[in-house]
């Protein structure tokens, strides 16, 4: 897959996913009854229409005009809503908490829920983080750190703001992942912030077998035109499954977006009463004590 160049920067089949959910964002934004009002995302979008445009690779130039599976930016644009709904229930319990976005791509979510004292961390691939930089400025509560989430020295510097609440959030990052290392990230997290929040989204484990497997690759890979590299490596049978990591992972609500009363759903909400759909792909919490 031809590896764009954004402002300069090459980025990865992976990173270049982060391209899909901003532009989901973007679309829906400047649709009828809107799900997400994101004009940040919008603004920026139409910075990178330009370079995506002259791409010869048909997934950048479906981008940059706008064509996207519309029931695909329905999910993104409510998936994205009901994360942006778990940080500001978490600031209203803890007001100077810090949140940090893992695998951020560039998605302007501070920019969406900034109550004026959270200290909010983006965390992505040195070379996405580069872009971002480019396109939202850092400021004293607003941080970026360039780095893979899997290596662990990133944590350093939240470990010393003491004594404050921390949301860790991983919005479509742990499918990409190994199972080995998703359980090594949370018992990291575990133990190096007892009695932090981790929201993640997760993939039904049935589905990473054949033929379901081949079925999603090639949604991946031939609808959606991502490269080869973009592929679900790990999923759970269900959501309490990491309270067996270890003692102390404390399950407490997951989300299902085929439950919501979103009429852009379509037929796809008859879907929600058949177990094997509807749990395809979710979002749990967990308090890490």
């Amino acid at each position: 897959m031809e590896i764009p160049k954004l402002l300069n920067t090459e980025i990865s089949d992976v990173a270049a996913t982060s391209l899909l959910t901003l532009y989901c964002h973007a679309l829906e934004s400047q649709s009828k009854d809107t799900i997400l009002d994101d004009p940040l995302a919008v603004e920026i979008t139409d910075k990178l229409n330009p370079e995506l445009s002259q791409s010869d690779n048909n997934f950048y130039q479906s981008l940059a005009k706008g064509k996207v599976e519309k029931k695909l930016v329905v999910h993104i644009a409510m998936r994205a809503k009901r994360y942006d709904d778990y940080v500001r229930n978490f600031l209203e319990r803890s007001h100077h908490g810090i949140v940090v976005n893992i695998g951020c791509g560039l998605d302007p979510r501070f920019h969406r829920i900034d109550n004026g004292k959270v200290i909010f961390y983006d965390l992505d691939f040195p070379e996405v983080i580069a872009v971002k930089k480019k396109l939202l400025p850092e400021t004293d509560r607003y941080r970026f750190i360039p780095s893979s989430v899997l290596n662990y020295e990133w944590m350093e510097a939240i470990r010393q703001l003491n004594n404050a609440s921390v949301l860790f959030m991983a919005e479509g990052v742990f499918m990409y992942l190994q199972e080995d290392e998703v359980k090594s990230l949370v018992l990291k997290l575990q133990s190096t912030f007892p009695g932090c929040e981790l929201i993640a989204e997760f993939f039904k484990a049935a589905w990473l077998k054949q033929p379901l497997q081949g079925i999603m690759n090639r949604k991946l890979q031939r609808d959606l035109h991502l490269g080869n590299d973009a592929t679900f490596k790990f999923g759970i049978r269900d959501s309490k499954d990491l309270e067996g990591w270890n003692p102390g992972i404390e399950f407490l609500d997951d989300w299902f977006y085929l439950d919501e009363p979103e009429n852009k759903l379509g037929l796809l909400r008859v879907l929600k009463d058949i177990p094997f759909f509807r749990k395809i792909q979710w979002t749990a919490r967990y308090k890490l004590n």
